[in-house]
């Protein structure tokens, strides 16, 4: 098997490792694990985004946030960070209309392993600070370091919107909350949009927008929360035939 390095094309290796990057954001959220009644009333405006002169320097532009939005950033954080493991269904659509769907593993932090369903030949699994995409069907492999993509975001122990993430943007439609984030150090790399239900709060759905601006959307469904053990394979990474 062939190695391949990452390239600036928009194939699959580069659309599986964006939804990744969501995918690994997105855990489901425990009901009321982030104290949902405090902010039910907040509006739906968008937070307006502060510029300063670090932003003129292409640092990312963050919003500012009234108390309510504060408060709802703040419980997702901490819902988040004590996530340890999601088990769900995902449909993945794709910039270009094309469906896919498949089963997510996620064991925070830092592991995760999502399979898509036949016909489809592909795999990613992430574990040691590695994303290790698979096509059995050209027989190659891409490696990523996983800080180095949108799905190093949440594969942290304990997530923060700020210092090496930016928060970008957040609003609330309904009763769903939109958080876009993008990695400080390098924006241009893409944008995640997390998208939960407010009540309870729950993760979704998101989005990720890669450097060359598609759009790939992912929803979850038949989600089970909570750590159960695995086979060790689970998130053994692919390696290329000898």
């Amino acid at each position: 098997m062939k190695q391949k390095k990452p390239s600036g094309r928009h194939g699959n290796a580069a659309l599986a490792l964006g939804v990744a990057g969501s995918l690994l954001a997105c855990s489901v959220l425990p009901a009321g694990a982030a104290g949902l009644s405090a902010g039910a009333g907040l509006s739906p405006d968008h937070a307006q985004l502060e510029q300063s002169p670090d932003h003129q320097q292409n640092f990312p532009a963050a919003p500012v946030l009234n108390p309510a939005q504060k408060g709802w950033v703040e419980r997702i954080e901490d819902a988040l960070a004590s996530t340890r493991m999601i088990q769900a269904r995902f449909r993945q659509t794709a910039a270009n209309g094309e469906v896919t769907n498949g089963s997510l593993i996620l064991e925070r932090p830092g592991r995760m392993r999502f399979t898509y369903d036949p016909p489809s030949p592909l795999l990613l699994v992430a574990d040691d600070g590695k994303i290790v995409f698979q096509d059995k069907s050209i027989d190659q492999i891409t490696t990523l370091p996983a800080d180095h993509t949108p799905l190093g975001i949440l594969l942290q122990p304990h997530p923060r919107f700020r210092g090496d993430i930016t928060l970008t943007g957040f609003k609330q439609v309904g009763n769903e909350l939109f958080l876009n984030v993008v990695r400080t150090s390098n924006p241009a790399e893409g944008e995640l949009t997390l998208i939960f239900t407010a009540q309870p709060l729950t993760l979704v759905g998101w989005n990720v927008r890669d450097a060359q601006g598609h759009v790939t959307s992912v929803r979850l469904s038949d989600v089970r929360n909570g750590w159960v053990p695995l086979p060790p394979k689970t998130f053994r990474l692919p390696k290329p035939k000898q």
